[in-house]
């Protein structure tokens, strides 16, 4: 395998493991913190660290793209919270844009039954977006993609310039509606269709932090997301 296919699979191996995220997911957290958990016991116990079948040390250029769902942009509007651009991050129309700047992703053979997988992150430091209302600014930058079972994007959260939570459990990936991989012209592999959730968590906190119970709720759509990666050496 030359280094342009190990990518192309590594890369469409991502996009699968977004897609075997959202069968973690459940309203039932806890049973499925607990069955994860369980079965990775179960696995390392049994499987012997296979070699991976692709590796990109090193993931270069890129962006991370975040169609707006209308709903999504009603509930700010409804809420008096107007949204802007962190850093390198950009809005244009409907559409927020984060540049990647690093990463790197392990890809091992699905069927070998190791899991995870699919291991690394996908980086977006120095940019972010932030959220508005009244005398509260709640700014959520330094996004990282990590794909795991459910796959998760965490970021550094503040409120008002203080942090509030370190590489918190921002959105949920739910990979269900994902198109199947392409590669453009330029050597890009182009993951689409991607749900972009508000998790648990940040719901909590953005609720809190608004002062507006069950005003945001646990995997409201955000949006949906085009990831494109340089797959050319």
């Amino acid at each position: 395998m030359n280094l342009k296919t190990g990518k192309r699979t590594a890369i469409a191996a991502l996009a699968l493991t977004a897609s075997l995220g959202l069968a973690a997911c459940s309203s039932d957290s806890g049973s499925s913190t607990s069955s994860s958990t369980s079965a990775a016991a179960a696995t390392s116990s049994t499987v012997t660290n296979p070699e991976p079948i692709a590796t990109i040390p090193a993931i270069s250029g890129g962006d991370t793209a975040v169609a707006l769902d209308s709903g999504f942009l009603d509930a700010l509007t409804t809420l008096g919270i107007t949204p802007g651009t962190i850093g390198t991050a950009t809005l244009d129309g409907t559409t927020l844009d984060f540049p990647i700047t690093g990463g790197t992703a392990t890809v091992y053979d699905k069927d070998s039954g190791y899991r995870p997988f699919v291991q690394g992150a996908i980086f977006h430091t120095g940019s972010g977006i932030s959220l508005t209302a009244g005398a509260n600014v709640i700014q959520l930058e330094n996004f990282v993609v990590v794909p795991s079972k459910p796959a998760i994007l965490f970021a550094d959260v503040s409120v008002n310039g203080q942090l509030a939570a370190p590489s918190f459990p921002l959105f949920n990936l739910n990979g269900t509606t994902l198109e199947p991989i392409t590669v453009d012209s330029s050597g890009n592999a182009i993951l689409t269709g991607t749900k972009v959730e508000v998790s648990a968590a940040a719901a909590d906190f953005l609720n809190t932090t608004l002062g507006a119970p069950n005003a945001v709720p646990a995997n409201f759509l955000v949006g949906v997301a085009t990831l494109t990666i340089p797959t050319g050496s």
